[in-house]
């Protein structure tokens, strides 16, 4: 049966590659063309993708450690945008190497199957007609749908790739969405050929700013309230006006080749001197003002950089802790919080617990930029998003030479890269047990062995993070005991977003974030329906709705019909809650005191016994005041 369909689809290339099938993509024929002539590809072949040695891929994704954190938390708001099932959502360097990929647990098998594995080689000269491969010839947005791809192996999946361009316009990577489901049609690709597009700028644009953040920086836009968004056009020039790079908006806004722009005065391009545009910067370009261009073009613009004749200003310690990153309105947050930075301050690793998407991260950073240490580096590792055979290069580093494919100069893993300041251990439940060992030697000695090394001091502190119960896993023997009670200095609770008691100002805080400089305002049934639903992905399915709703607003206010149609249809969450809550109150302290006594007050059998999680139960003791002792 494969083999018919093999020899089929071979013949279907044939026919378009040759120009006897008139009626076919121009696109598709001419790289059907290519495999056949330029790479001499057999379309009924069945050989595995070509995977990089396990040196070669740490040392390409250590090329583009910082695309790689960018791009991580966009990957998977994408994944989750997506509904997630079926889905894998892949990032690539700029030969096609899948460097990661976010999809669901239960499905990778089926994915690397497919050919999908870390490592994998999916340019189009190794595997033909594909999104990544065929997105990085053409250099533009594409989706292969099923029998379109050249190899009649990958005919099962489809492909929305986007490339990622530098800014220098040079490609920097490919984000792409492949699906193996059978049912996807290729109308039903547009919507998600259209949050590839979208993320894979967000991407770009964040790497830009972070790439030049200590140049000038200007953004402009035709649209006043559009500076500030993913369409916005980017400018970076040096101390001296010089213009470094460019965005393709802001090539496309001034009408200009990258050739005549890069190394020109800025002055050449702008109706104004070059004092006269530094007399406008601002540290954080909040508010945007007219510039006019040399040939007459009316635009927006905002400058980041040094306000003139400003004092210069230098870093020091926080006398107290700087929350401008954060939004702590929820009393118990705020007691947590300055908890975790009063022990972190002497040492005490802290492990944060919260369910997926509560803003675990983002805590942690907090912590670390509250802290004496706010000025040192903060390296986070994600334990699950990496595949296990990559965490022990990336957590310890190598040393050059020490296995085949190693680069000759080694690497230094995330230990010694946070040396000095804090280490963020994110998912640390899913760290494999062999590593648990070495790390918590790393903890008790303060020496780091690199793979092939010798010892190395370290001065770093530890935060991690997991949405997983530990203690459960300490009792069936796959997370060490003595490294759980060396991790859990002072355990954090983050209550999931529905028992937030700061939603309104959360909100406020979220949207104003998400719309940069932009003036958005929630109509009142808008903001009611937002506050009202239940959020399963917590903080950040909230910031991902805020900021598509911000970047499609046009008129500056978001109204109820804006909302996604999943926040309109549901149910208000106060419209469920009984009225008698007095009574519901008792009911539920009774509850919680007669389960605790019956089980001894054993806080982990307590919970399984009661089917919350440890989080829920001492979330619950807190709000009713329970502590051991209390009378029912």
């Amino acid at each position: 049966m494969h083999n018919d369909h093999f020899s089929r689809h071979a013949q279907q290339v044939l026919t378009v590659a040759h120009g006897r099938d008139p009626s076919s993509d121009p696109s598709i024929a001419r790289s059907w063309l290519r495999c056949l002539e330029d790479y001499h590809l057999d379309p009924a072949q069945t050989i595995a993708p070509t995977v990089l040695e396990h040196g070669r891929l740490l040392e390409s994704r250590e090329r583009l450690q910082q695309v790689l954190h960018i791009a991580g938390s966009e990957m998977n708001s994408l994944h989750q945008q997506l509904s997630g099932a079926g889905h894998a959502v892949l990032l690539t360097d700029a030969r096609g190497v899948i460097l990661n990929c976010v999809t669901a647990p239960t499905e990778r098998k089926i994915f690397e199957r497919a050919g999908l594995w870390l490592g994998a080689d999916w340019s189009e000269a190794c595997e033909g007609t594909n999104g990544i491969g065929t997105c990085l010839v053409e250099r533009q947005s594409l989706t292969i749908h099923r029998d379109e791809h050249f190899r009649g192996r990958h005919t099962g999946l489809t492909c929305s790739a986007s490339p990622v361009f530098d800014p220098h316009g040079d490609l920097l990577a490919v984000l792409d969405v492949s699906s193996a489901r059978e049912a996807v049609s290729r109308q039903s690709q547009f919507h998600t050929m259209a949050l590839v597009n979208l993320s894979a700028k967000m991407i770009e644009s964040c790497y830009f700013l972070r790439h030049f953040e200590n140049h000038w920086l200007l953004r402009f836009h035709l649209q006043a309230e559009s500076v500030g968004l993913f369409s916005e056009g980017l400018l970076a020039f040096d101390a001296e006006g010089r213009i470094c790079a460019v965005n393709q908006s802001a090539l496309n806004l001034l009408g200009q080749l990258r050739g005549n722009l890069q190394g020109q005065p800025v002055e050449a391009f702008f109706d104004c001197s070059l004092d006269q545009l530094l007399g406008r910067a601002s540290a954080n370009a909040t508010a945007s003002w007219p510039l006019r261009t040399r040939d007459g073009r009316h635009l927006f613009a905002a400058l980041r950089g040094q306000v003139r004749n400003a004092p210069p200003q230098f870093a020091k310690t926080p006398v107290s802790p700087n929350l401008s990153d954060i939004c702590l309105g929820d009393p118990a947050l705020q007691s947590d919080f300055r908890k975790a930075l009063r022990v972190f301050e002497r040492d005490v690793p802290l492990l944060i617990n919260g369910e997926t998407g509560s803003g675990k991260e983002v805590f942690a950073k907090a912590v670390h930029h509250a802290s004496q240490r706010a000025n040192k580096a903060f390296v986070a590792l994600n334990c699950a998003a990496i595949p296990e055979s990559l965490i022990e290069s990336e957590l310890f580093g190598y040393r050059g030479g020490s296995f085949t494919g190693a680069r000759k100069e080694g690497m230094h893993g995330k230990l010694q890269q946070a040396d000095g300041g804090t280490l963020f251990l994110d998912e640390i439940g899913d760290m494999p047990l062999a590593l648990q060992t070495r790390l918590l030697r790393v903890l008790e000695d303060r020496l780091v062995v690199p793979i092939g090394g010798e010892p190395q001091p370290v001065n770093v502190r530890i935060i991690s993070a997991t949405h997983r119960d530990l203690l459960a896993h300490v009792a069936s023997g796959s997370f060490r005991e003595d490294l759980y009670y060396r991790l859990n200095g002072l355990e954090v609770a983050l209550p999931p977003l529905r028992e937030r008691g700061d939603k309104a100002q959360l909100l406020a805080f979220l949207l104003a974030d998400e719309a940069s400089e932009q003036a958005v305002m929630l109509d009142e049934k808008a903001r009611q329906a937002l506050l009202d639903y239940a959020w399963p992905g917590n903080v950040r399915q909230l910031r991902n709705v805020l900021r598509t709703l911000a970047a499609l607003c046009e008129d500056g206010r978001i109204r109820f019909d804006d909302l996604p149609a999943f926040i309109r249809q549901a149910k208000s969450a106060a419209a469920l809650e009984p009225s008698s809550g007095s009574c519901l109150d008792d009911a539920e302290r009774l509850a919680l005191l007669a389960a605790l006594n019956q089980q001894g007050w054993h806080m982990t059998h307590t919970a399984a016994y009661l089917g919350v999680s440890r989080n829920t139960l001492y979330r619950k003791l807190r709000k009713h005041d329970i502590e051991r002792g209390s009378l029912g």
